[in-house]
C-alpha cells in the first residue's frame, strides 16, 4: 500500500472521540484528517475533502450514523462504533468494514485497523486475470465465470446472479460482489442491479434488455452508465 489510510473520526461523546482519536494516532498507516461532533459537521468536512475511511458513531443528534450512510451516494469504507447491538443487520446490510461495540478495546480496534489496510492494499493491486469467482450456494462452492453472467440482482441480504441457463443465489451484498467482478466488464446501473455491460442487447428510457430480461437504470447512474455502454 503506497500512501496511507485517510480518516475522519464522527462521534457526540468528547471522550469517545477523544479515545478513538489516540487508538487512530497509534496506527501508522491511519491519516487522520478530522474529528466531527455530528454527521452534519461531517457532511461538511467531506464536501472539502475525500477520504478512505469513516470511523462512525451511530445514535448521534440530528441525523443517526445509519440514516447518514444510507443517504449517500459514494460513501467512504465504513467502521461503526456504537453502544448498540442491533444495528449490526443494518451495518451488513450497508456492507460496513467492522462494527465496533463501545467501550471498545485496543486489540479490537487494532484488529478493524489491521482490516482495513488488507482492504486498501488488495484494492491497489491490478484486476485478477483470473476469469471466475466461486460463490456459496445450496451448501456447496458454484464456480462462475465473468463471462456467463447476464446481470446480477440484489435482495436485501442475498443477490442472485443470473446465468445463461440458471439463476444462483448467493448471501451476498451487491458492493461485496462488484468488487470483486472487472470493473472494464460490469457496470451497476441501479443500487440493486449490476449488468454484464457486453451483454445489453436494446436499451429503452430507463430499461436495459438483457436477452428476456429487462434490468432497471437507476435516473442518478443513468448518465454514467450510457456513457460506459456506449463508448
Amino acid at each position: 500500500m503506497s500512501d496511507k489510510i485517510s480518516c475522519i473520526i464522527t462521534d457526540d461523546e468528547p471522550f469517545a472521540r477523544k479515545g478513538l482519536q489516540g487508538y487512530v494516532e497509534k496506527i501508522v498507516f491511519f491519516d487522520l484528517k478530522g474529528v466531527c461532533e455530528d454527521a452534519i459537521q461531517l457532511s461538511d468536512m467531506l464536501q472539502k475533502q475525500s477520504v478512505d475511511l469513516l470511523f462512525l458513531d451511530i445514535q448521534m443528534p440530528h441525523i443517526t450514523g445509519v440514516e447518514f450512510l444510507r443517504a449517500m451516494r459514494n460513501p467512504p469504507k465504513v467502521i461503526f462504533t456504537t453502544a448498540y447491538q442491533q444495528y449490526a443487520i443494518d451495518g451488513f446490510e450497508l456492507d460496513v468494514m467492522d462494527y465496533l461495540l463501545k467501550p471498545i478495546p485496543y486489540e479490537r480496534f487494532l484488529k478493524a485497523a489491521w482490516k482495513a489496510r488488507d482492504y486498501f492494499a488488495l484494492r491497489e493491486q491490478p484486476e485478477s486475470s483470473v476469469p471466475y469467482i466461486f460463490v456459496k450456494a445450496n451448501g456447496k462452492l458454484e464456480k462462475i465465470t465473468f463471462n456467463e453472467i447476464l446481470f446480477i440482482e440484489g435482495m436485501e441480504n442475498y443477490v442472485a446472479i443470473y446465468l445463461e441457463n440458471k439463476k444462483i443465489v448467493t448471501h451476498a451484498t451487491i458492493k461485496s460482489l462488484l468488487e470483486k467482478l472487472p470493473s472494464k466488464q460490469f457496470i451497476q446501473t441501479h443500487k440493486s442491479y449490476v449488468i454484464a455491460s457486453d451483454r445489453v442487447d436494446t436499451i429503452e428510457g430507463n430499461t436495459l434488455h438483457i436477452g428476456q430480461y429487462k434490468v432497471p437504470m437507476s435516473k442518478y447512474l443513468r448518465e454514467e452508465v450510457l456513457g460506459q455502454l456506449v463508448k
